[in-house]
């Protein structure tokens, strides 16, 4: 595993739980402060500006979820949730409040590792670039994207989909291709989860019915540009 560094809150009332994975990320080579409730934790991230968050689903003061929304429209923060919910439905929550990525507890920490690398190194590593089709924008170093020249806010997952698929026009791309060429496999994808944030992405972008996210029913997701 290639070290890397930066700041790391995690937002977690478990204190065993906070602190074990604190540990893990500072032997990683990482900066970890810990915040134990949801209200510490915004306040944190306002004050601090992390690197990345790792946020549990069930907080006090502010459930996790309500925290992940308010924390996205603060910013473009990458985000990792961790619930002890198995339920797919929970997982799609969790994503559709604006997170990078989930982890079902209980974990093992190394993973937790490798999934928050994966997901830094989507944001450190952007080719420099700007991408266009039709009215669509996105600047791949900086993460900026507009939509008849109007800045967007999209999460992390969601500008690298939009990356994917304006790389990829008019082709059909399956769930299955869609995950791979987005999330290099770290994504623990099923069916509904990329389809909820294709969903998203879609509403971000839709302008005056013109959607060039389209459906192939029975086959996946093809973009079309103008």
């Amino acid at each position: 595993m290639v070290a890397m560094s930066g700041k790391v809150l995690i937002i977690e009332d478990d204190t065993r739980i906070a602190n074990w994975v604190k540990v893990y990320f500072e032997r990683a080579g990482y900066t970890a402060t810990v915040a134990n409730d949801g209200l510490s934790g915004l306040k944190l991230a306002r004050r601090t500006a992390p690197d990345l968050i790792v946020l549990d689903l069930m907080l006090p003061r502010i459930e996790g979820v309500e925290l992940c929304k308010i924390l996205r429209r603060d910013s473009d923060v990458p985000i990792i949730m961790l619930t002890a919910k198995e339920a797919p439905a929970e997982r799609i929550v969790g994503l559709e409040s604006g997170a990078d990525d989930y982890i079902v507890k209980p974990f093992d920490p190394d993973e937790v590792i490798a999934r928050a690398e994966a997901v830094l190194r989507r944001v450190q590593n952007r080719v420099q670039d700007v991408l266009t089709r039709g009215n669509i924008t996105l600047n791949e170093t900086t993460g900026v994207v507009t939509v008849d020249g109007e800045p967007v806010t999209l999460t992390h997952a969601q500008t690298e989909l939009l990356s994917t698929f304006m790389r990829h026009p008019n082709q059909l791309l399956t769930r299955d291709q869609l995950i791979s060429l987005t999330f290099d496999d770290d994504f623990d994808g099923f069916d509904r989860a990329i389809d909820s944030q294709v969903a998203r992405l879609r509403k971000q972008i839709n302008r005056d019915g013109r959607q060039p996210i389209q459906t192939v029913y029975g086959a996946g997701y093809r973009f079309v540009g103008e």
